[in-house]
């Protein structure tokens, strides 16, 4: 692959384990907090993938949430987090200086998030950018109408994608950079992973250290 200018965005993500991700701000984005290390600072906004423990955890949000703290999330996740505004694949929302777009994430031939359930991705445009959050999926169809500088990719197989299946999307969004995650948290998936992704990318992809 051949190197390409990294986003600003890049810049300012830190990975926090499995599928949690910041985004400093302004505004601060948290996508699928959970197991947050200590002292993380306060989300002006928070996405949420779907309702599983591990991508959806009410302890975590309350810890980095304020009052002015919006929290958006599919209907399948609103039985767990009381006043979460609710988002479906294809709406849009604009909150705190960020324009947010879900877009679908699914199973293809497995069980664990079926296409029936509503699960999301996001794709967030801030500061003239786009970076997509995957969500837990597999390879889907409806990848090659992403478009976006950073695109957050599951890589370890079982109940998401594979990464040799997460090196296809990457060739159907065609981001600026592709990072790995959904692997090192004991739910799936290895650092092995990861470096399989990396190293069919080049400098298309970066293995982000997890933040203490």
């Amino acid at each position: 692959m051949a190197a390409m200018k990294q986003p600003a965005l890049l810049g300012k993500l830190h990975w926090l384990g499995h599928d949690a991700f910041r985004l400093d701000g302004p505004p601060v984005i948290y996508f699928d907090p959970w197991k947050l290390p200590p002292k993380s600072p306060r989300a002006d906004l928070v996405l949420v993938s779907h309702e599983h423990h591990d991508h959806c955890s009410p302890d975590d949000i309350k810890r980095i949430s304020g009052p002015q703290t919006v929290v958006v999330a599919p209907a399948s996740a609103q039985g767990k987090l009381k006043g979460a505004r609710v988002i479906s694949a294809g709406e849009r929302l604009e909150v705190s200086g960020a324009s947010i777009e879900a877009v679908p994430a699914y199973n293809v031939g497995k069980k664990f998030h079926p296409k029936t359930a509503g699960h999301v991705g996001y794709v967030v445009t801030v500061g003239g950018e786009r970076i997509y959050f995957a969500g837990d999926t597999d390879y889907i169809p409806e990848m090659k109408d992403i478009r976006c500088d950073v695109a957050l990719l599951p890589v370890s197989g079982i109940y998401v994608m594979t990464a040799a299946e997460a090196v296809q999307a990457f060739g159907d969004i065609q981001p600026a950079v592709a990072v790995p995650m959904h692997y090192g948290a004991g739910v799936a998936g290895s650092q092995a992973d990861a470096q399989f992704f990396k190293d069919q990318l080049g400098d298309g992809a970066v293995i982000l250290e997890r933040e203490a």
